[in-house]
């Protein structure tokens, strides 16, 4: 018994149990439609029609039966017609880290949604480690980060190129000062934590110019905290670049340099090589692409790891 034979079912009790304007209505032959009634008693073993003067007529376990079938179609109609819409009323779960989702995820989500008005976008921030953990355990659809992606099973692709910002107080350093790599050893530092995309990047490059790594005088998990102890005085807050634009550009902070030291780090997509993108998803990757090639003029670089 099929959906197929419910609805031959269903056409012929609407054609007033004629079974020769159902297969009309139907574009089937009359003989088809008959035999797909009687396949339908056989294997239930009840009478749908009694068979009077060549003519049918709902039995009680007919009318019974077209009772069940009316639901029943109607439930699959609506699963087809939801199911098929899915990737333009569905969900699209993006993960993002801190620093992405702070700046740039809120412009992309929104921009996204000029597109894709009826599909909901959902947006969990938090490191990039356990943004790895959320895309390996099917959490997650993509993730965009600025870390390093360590898992051999994540595809990875650049989309953006930025840089992270060293500020500090303007009575500590003047803006555009290039410190010697000695001074700048000995300064305090406030840092993300331990995890974090831009902490990594940081000591990443701390590490390549054989330099010692500090021992942060803060560590948080908010970006604006390590801004705001930065314009205290409290030290050096080593912080994405867009992030501290607008307090580098009202002088509340004061963005200095290290000779020999540039902290560039690109911005991610990053996804399961495993998983089955949505149109949904494709098309905010997409986006992403865009809008990277928006920021750094033109360029498009991409990687598998």
């Amino acid at each position: 018994m099929t959906i197929r034979h419910i609805r031959i079912f269903e056409a012929v009790c609407d054609a007033g149990c004629n079974t020769t304007r159902a297969a009309e209505a139907l574009h089937m032959t009359q003989p088809a439609v008959s035999l797909a009634i009687a396949e339908l008693e056989s294997y239930y073993g009840i009478l749908l029609f009694d068979r009077i003067a060549r003519r049918l007529h709902l039995t009680e376990a007919g009318r019974e039966f077209l009772d069940y079938a009316r639901r029943i179609t109607l439930t699959f109609d609506d699963m087809e017609k939801t199911v098929r819409s899915w990737e333009s009323k569905g969900i699209l779960r993006v993960g993002a880290s801190v620093s992405v989702g702070a700046k740039l995820m809120p412009e992309l989500v929104a921009r996204f949604r000029e597109h894709a008005p009826d599909l909901r976008v959902k947006v969990k921030i938090d490191r990039s480690d356990r943004l790895e953990e959320a895309l390996a355990a099917g959490e997650a659809d993509l993730a965009l980060i600025e870390g390093i992606a360590h898992d051999a099973n994540l595809l990875v692709e650049d989309f953006m190129e930025d840089r992270l910002a060293l500020i500090a107080s303007p009575k500590a350093v003047k803006p555009g000062e290039i410190v010697t790599r000695a001074a700048f050893s000995e300064m305090e530092f406030l840092l993300r934590e331990r995890g974090s995309g831009t902490r990594e990047i940081f000591e990443s490059t701390l590490a390549a110019a054989s330099l010692p790594l500090p021992d942060p005088a803060w560590e948080s998990l908010s970006t604006a905290a390590l801004m705001n102890a930065a314009e205290a005085g409290l030290g050096t807050a080593v912080v994405p670049r867009r992030m501290a634009e607008e307090m580098i550009d009202s002088g509340r902070v004061a963005e200095f340099f290290v000779e020999g030291l540039t902290f560039t780090r690109t911005y991610k997509i990053v996804w399961h090589r495993d998983k089955r993108f949505t149109r949904a998803a494709r098309d905010f990757i997409a986006l992403c692409r865009s809008w990277g090639r928006e920021a750094s003029g033109g360029t498009d670089n991409r990687k598998d790891n």
